[in-house]
């Protein structure tokens, strides 16, 4: 096995109670990393009744981070994790702080974090899916940019303050993007909110990199981590054409976060990396 060079770094991972973040944290885990998870524990009834989305869904959105301690813990690994809403912006600090007062000084930041709906422009009742689908709105604007944009811009903000603090010379940021810089038709405002988190990653990588530190951003293509329905699901199959290959799991992603954490990949920056 090729030695990532991940071996007692710690790393933040945000949205990790499940999905690609979960899996993000315990690879990194077995690789030797001492992944520190944060979550917030969601509505699990919010889609009650609504059959565009699974019934696990929602559970799986409300669930905190102990099964995914308890699986890196029982393959011998080290982590820790906590609650955090980061859509307030002081509980950015809170993090980094618990972080630091158990694992130690945060190396790696890989952010999963999402507040996901659907908005548009036009009158319509439904998405292509079937899932209600609302106007753009200040609310769905706050909702999305909130956690999306500018939790990501000040957790970039405050691992730089304290990378460059303490003298540090290496670092690796990683974010999650969906696209958007094009327009995202039906999720319009998780669009515009993606694009300015590519927006700041890619800034992060111009400006950090003389203090050691990559950054990248990393685009999945549909990925199931417990949304995607029959219809979803068909419309990822007919991309086949096109030569892509169908629904990703989420363990397949965190494989592509762990070979950008890598020291290997010291050379690479300022990238989003598109899966297919």
């Amino acid at each position: 096995m090729v030695d990532l060079g991940l071996t007692g770094r710690v790393a933040l991972v945000t949205g990790a109670n499940q999905g690609i973040g979960a899996a993000v944290a315990t690879r990194l885990a077995a690789a030797g990393g001492q992944p520190f998870l944060t979550y917030l524990r969601l509505d699990p009834t919010a889609h009650a009744g609504d059959p565009s989305y699974p019934a696990a869904y929602d559970e799986q959105r409300a669930a905190d981070a102990s099964a995914v301690l308890e699986t890196i813990r029982q393959a011998g690994g080290s982590a820790a994790a906590l609650e955090a809403d980061l859509g307030r912006a002081h509980e950015v600090l809170r993090v980094f702080d618990a972080a630091e007062e158990q694992l130690g000084p945060v190396e790696i930041l890989v952010h999963c974090a999402s507040s996901w709906l659907p908005d548009s422009f036009a009158a319509a009742a439904g998405d292509r899916f079937g899932r209600p689908l609302e106007p753009v709105s200040s609310a769905s604007f706050d909702r999305q940019f909130l956690v999306d944009a500018r939790a990501n811009a000040v957790l970039i903000a405050e691992y730089a303050r304290r990378h460059i603090a303490r003298g540090a010379t290496w670092g690796r940021i990683v974010t999650m993007t969906s696209g958007g810089p094009d327009g995202f038709p039906e999720e319009a405002s998780y669009g515009a909110a993606k694009a300015a988190l590519e927006s700041y990653t890619m800034s992060a990588a111009r400006e950090l990199g003389r203090f050691g530190v990559t950054a990248n951003a990393v685009q999945p293509p549909i990925t199931d981590t417990g949304w995607v329905t029959g219809a979803v699901r068909a419309t990822a199959d007919a991309a086949r054409a096109a030569g892509r290959l169908g629904v990703a799991q989420p363990e397949e992603v965190a494989d592509v976060v762990l070979l950008v954490l890598a020291d290997q990949a010291s050379r690479l920056s300022g990238h989003v990396l598109r899966l297919w």
